[in-house]
């Protein structure tokens, strides 16, 4: 089972509940806002990241300093409060900081090592099998290798993969731009990788983002709220900028970017295709007449 329904209602949570805490205001819907994104960290540590935007009320001109500060503060401490114990019982457990767990740096090696320059070649399912084999089993031995050294323990073990990819990357930092843009189109593309599904399902799904991509960036013309608007696309970069730099999945990007591209969509919608079916709809009413 995957994680993605769990987290995307504590991501969207809370979301809700510090832009609620922004226009009531009130700090107490900040904890609560905090609160939602640690437990949401927990269930997938890539949202760490997201922390810093809890400060959002920091930049809200229709307080008083005092106000947004201690609005942003509230948001901080419900996030520790939540995550803190959970960091605090890994540096009991394994004597290092880990504040969620230990993927960051396998992360950093399946999405930056030779491998991934591997997989951007495979073309057939056939290919995509035996490269999956292959990588399990380089993944299985380097750590065996690593307990055999004595780096056995997670935060070692992590640090370890990511020098790894990082001496990689380093033999080749032209490969590894490409590799950048190559992980970028990943994440944007409209359409899943076609080695896993059905003609008819990349169709459907390639019609359906395209047609999201448009109606999301008219909405963002024209919406309201220009300090919404700045949140809004600052967190569509930093979740995009940050699995560039990391890994990129596909279905990574649903609970990041499709709240945001449905929300915009919303306003789009209103822009363009109802007045248009307005006018339609009175041009056949006058027609009649």
């Amino acid at each position: 089972m995957q994680s993605e329904p769990l987290f995307i209602a504590l991501l969207l949570g809370a979301g809700i509940l510090l832009l609620v805490a922004c226009d009531r205001p009130s700090s107490t819907l900040a904890v609560g806002a905090g609160g939602l994104l640690a437990l949401a960290a927990l269930t997938r540590s890539s949202a760490l990241v997201l922390a810093p935007f809890l400060c959002a009320p920091l930049f809200d001109a229709r307080y008083p300093r005092r106000v947004r500060a201690h609005l942003a503060g509230a948001g901080l401490v419900g996030f520790l409060f939540l995550l803190a114990p959970w960091t605090l019982r890994n540096a009991l457990v394994f004597g290092e900081f880990l504040p969620v767990n230990d993927a960051a740096g396998n992360a950093f090696y399946q999405g930056n090592s030779d491998w991934t320059v591997r997989f951007y070649r495979v073309r057939t399912r056939e290919q995509y099998l035996a490269w999956m084999k292959a990588f399990d089993e380089d993944m299985q031995r380097r750590t065996l290798d690593l307990d055999r050294a004595g780096r056995g323990s997670p935060g070692e073990r992590s640090r370890a993969f990511a020098e790894q990819a990082v001496r990689e990357r380093l033999r080749d930092p032209a490969g590894w731009a490409k590799l950048l843009l190559q992980k970028a189109w990943d994440w944007l593309r409209p359409y899943p990788n076609p080695l896993f599904w059905t003609a008819g399902a990349v169709l459907a799904a390639a019609a359906y983002n395209i047609l999201l991509y448009g109606l999301a960036a008219i909405g963002f013309a024209v919406a309201p709220r220009p300090g919404v608007r700045a949140f809004a696309l600052a967190f569509l970069a930093v979740t995009f900028l940050s699995h560039v730099v990391l890994i990129v999945v596909w279905r990574y990007r649903i609970p990041y970017w499709d709240p945001v591209l449905l929300l915009y969509g919303v306003f789009g919608t209103g822009g363009t295709l109802l007045p248009a079916w307005t006018r339609w709809r009175d041009s056949r009413k006058r027609l009649a007449a």
